[in-house]
C-alpha cells in the first residue's frame, strides 16, 4: 500500500446492498481491511425482486449460488409483457439467447440481500449494522472517512483510502458533492406492494414476472416463493404527485391494478399486506462516479427505469468493478487515476445498454394512446448520440428474440431507429462476405485504418484488477479494443499501401520471428477489424 495515508481501514463501503456486499467481499477476499455501515438491520424489505441471469456469474463468484438455491426463491424463466402493437400477452425467454445460464431468480430480497451481507461477514468484512453515515471527512479535497452514528446511537468517526458509496437512492456522496443528474425523459414514480393469494400466469410461464401497459403507464407482476406477489405501477411523476402526496397509496394501486385487465386478473381478490410503498426519486446518474477518494456504485451512482429489472444486476456488477479499482488502488496508485475513465466507461455501457432499451420500448408501446405514451415518444435526434450508436451497433445482428429485439417485432419502434439497425446488419454482412471472398488471397490484401485509428497504451480490466494494455481506439467508438502488443504494432503499418503480407514480413524483422508465425494471426486479426469498422476497407494489389 502506498505510504502517506493515515487510515483505520482500507475501504468503508456505505450501504449493505447487493453493490456494498459484493464490493465489501471481494475486497475482503483480498485481505483488505473493510469496514462497511448499513443503516438497518437485516433482514429488511426492499423493492427489486426480479433478478437477470447475468447475475448468476457474480453469485458464482461470491460463493453464494448454492445458499439462493437453497432459499427456494422461484426460478425466472423469462418475461411476459402486454406491451407494443397488441393488447395480447406475448413472452420471450432467457434460453433464446442464453444457453448456459437459461433463468434467474425472483427473489424475496429480504432473504437475497441477507445471503449477500451475511456471506461479507464470513468473508472478513467487518459489517455493522443499526450504523448511519451522518457526513464526510475530508483531506483537502480528497474525502478520507466519514461520520457515523453507532447502534446505540453515539456519534463516531473513520476513515479509509477509499470510500465507497453504495448507498441506495440516499446517494450520500453524489448528493454532499451535488453530482447528481435527473433524467427528464423517465419522468415516473412507482407505487407497489404484496399481496398473498396472487393467481400465476398459464404455464410455461407461471414463474414470469408480467409487464403490462394501460393508458397511464405500466403495472408489474412478480410471483414470489410462499405465495407473495410483488405489484406495482409505474405512472407519471407529475401528474400523479399530487394524489401521492395526499397519502392514500391503497386506493392509487388499485385504480391502476384494474386498469391493466391482466394484472387485474391475477391479482383478483388477493390480500394486500401492509400499506403499499412509493418510490418518487426516479432516473438519475452522477456526472462524476469516481474522484479524490471516493467511489460509487448501485443505485448511489445512476438508477434506471425497473422496466427490465436491472437494478440487481447493475448493483452487483458495479460492486465487482468497485473491488477491481481499489484493488488496483492499494497497489498502485498511479494506475488507479489512470483507471477512473475506464472505471466510469465500463460501468456506464451498461448503464447506458439498458436506458436506451427502455427508452426504445417506451418510444414503441401503442397498446395505449395518453399522454403518458405521447409524452415519452422518440424524436429521431432524441438521446446522446454516442449511448445510442452503441446500443443499435449491440442490438444489430442480435438472435430475432432477444429481448432487445423483440421491439421490432412486437412494437413499432421510431423509423430512425429501425434504419439505423438495418444499416448496421447490412453493412456486417457485407464485411463478413468480403471477408470470406477475400480470405483465400489475404496475402495480397490491403487494409485501410478507418478514420481517427490509433493504437495506445491505457488501462484496461484483466484479472479483476487494472492493467496497462494495448488498445485501439477510433474516434466513434466509446470503448478501446484491447489487443496484442504485435497488433498494436501493426497498427501504424496500415496505411493503404503495404499488403499483410508485407505488415507480416515488417513485423517478424522487428520481432526476429518467422512471417509464417506471424501472418495468421495478422490475417486473422485483420477480418476480425475489419467487420468491426476498425479497419475500413481491404483491397487487393492490382
Amino acid at each position: 500500500m502506498t505510504g502517506g495515508h493515515n487510515s483505520d481501514f482500507d475501504a468503508i463501503v456505505i450501504g449493505g446492498g447487493p453493490a456494498g456486499a459484493t464490493a465489501s467481499t471481494l475486497l475482503a477476499r483480498r485481505g483488505h481491511r473493510v469496514l462497511l455501515l448499513e443503516r438497518e438491520q437485516f433482514p429488511r424489505e426492499h423493492v427489486g425482486e426480479s433478478l437477470l441471469p447475468a447475475s448468476l456469474p457474480i453469485l458464482e463468484l461470491l460463493g453464494v449460488r448454492e445458499a439462493v438455491e437453497a432459499a427456494g426463491f422461484l426460478k425466472k424463466f423469462g418475461a411476459t409483457m402486454v406491451w407494443g402493437s397488441s393488447t395480447e400477452p406475448w413472452s420471450w425467454y432467457f434460453q433464446e439467447t442464453n444457453r448456459e445460464y437459461p433463468h434467474a431468480y425472483q427473489v424475496v430480497r429480504a432473504t437475497f440481500d441477507k445471503i449477500l451481507l451475511d456471506n461479507a461477514a464470513i468473508a472478513g468484512v467487518d459489517v455493522r449494522q443499526r450504523h448511519r453515515v451522518m457526513d464526510l471527512l475530508r483531506d483537502g479535497e480528497r474525502i478520507s472517512g466519514v461520520a457515523y452514528r453507532d447502534g446505540d446511537g453515539q456519534p463516531r468517526e473513520a476513515r479509509a483510502r477509499i470510500v465507497i458509496d453504495a448507498s441506495g437512492q440516499q446517494a450520500l456522496v453524489a448528493k454532499a458533492l451535488d453530482l447528481q443528474e435527473w433524467d427528464d425523459f423517465f419522468r415516473n414514480l412507482a407505487v407497489y406492494g404484496y399481496f398473498s393469494g396472487v393467481e400465476r400466469l398459464p404455464e410455461p410461464d407461471g414463474n414470469n414476472i408480467l409487464v403490462e401497459a394501460h393508458p397511464d403507464g405500466w403495472c408489474w407482476t412478480i410471483p414470489l416463493h410462499g405465495g407473495r406477489a410483488s405489484v406495482g405501477v409505474v405512472v407519471d411523476s407529475n401528474r400523479a404527485q399530487e394524489r401521492i402526496e395526499a397519502g392514500d397509496l391503497s386506493s392509487f394501486l388499485n385504480e391502476y391494478i384494474a386498469a391493466a385487465p391482466n394484472t387485474r386478473n391475477l391479482v383478483g381478490d388477493a390480500t394486500l399486506e401492509g400499506m403499499p410503498l412509493a418510490v418518487r426519486d426516479w432516473s438519475y446518474s452522477a456526472r462524476s462516479l469516481i474522484g479524490e477518494g471516493y467511489l460509487l456504485a448501485g443505485d448511489a451512482a445512476c438508477f434506471i427505469d425497473p422496466l427490465f429489472s436491472s437494478g440487481v444486476h447493475l448493483a452487483m456488477n458495479a460492486g465487482v468493478l468497485a473491488d477491481a479499482y481499489v484493488a488496483t488502488l492499494l497497489r498502485d496508485e498511479a494506475l488507479a487515476i489512470e483507471s477512473r475513465p475506464v472505471y466510469e466507461r465500463l460501468y456506464l455501457q451498461q448503464y447506458q445498454h439498458f436506458r436506451e432499451l427502455a427508452k426504445l420500448f417506451y418510444s414503441s408501446n401503442r397498446t395505449a394512446d395518453s399522454y403518458f405514451w405521447e409524452a415519452r415518444r422518440l424524436t429521431p435526434d432524441a438521446g446522446d448520440l454516442t449511448a445510442r450508436a452503441a446500443f443499435v451497433s449491440a442490438v444489430a445482428g442480435q438472435p430475432a428474440q432477444g429481448y432487445e429485439r423483440v421491439v421490432l417485432d412486437r412494437g413499432e419502434a421510431p423509423e430512425a431507429f429501425i434504419a439505423a439497425v438495418r444499416d448496421t446488419e447490412t453493412r456486417r454482412g457485407q464485411r463478413g462476405a468480403t471477408v470470406q471472398r477475400l480470405r483465400p488471397t489475404m496475402a495480397e490484401v490491403v487494409p485501410t485504418l478507418a478514420t481517427g485509428v490509433e493504437a495506445v497504451i491505457e488501462p484496461i480490466l484483466e484479472g479483476g484488477e487494472f492493467v496497462r494494455s494495448h488498445v485501439i481506439r477510433s474516434s466513434d467508438r466509446s470503448e478501446g479494443v484491447p489487443v496484442s502488443e504485435v497488433i498494436a504494432a501493426a497498427v501504424p503499418l496500415i496505411d493503404g499501401a503495404l499488403t499483410i503480407s508485407d505488415i507480416a514480413s515488417s513485423l517478424a524483422t522487428s520481432y526476429g520471428v518467422q512471417v509464417s508465425q506471424l501472418f495468421p494471426v495478422l490475417s486473422a486479426a485483420t477480418e476480425i477489424l475489419y467487420v468491426d469498422g476498425i479497419i475500413e476497407t481491404l483491397a487487393i494489389v492490382e
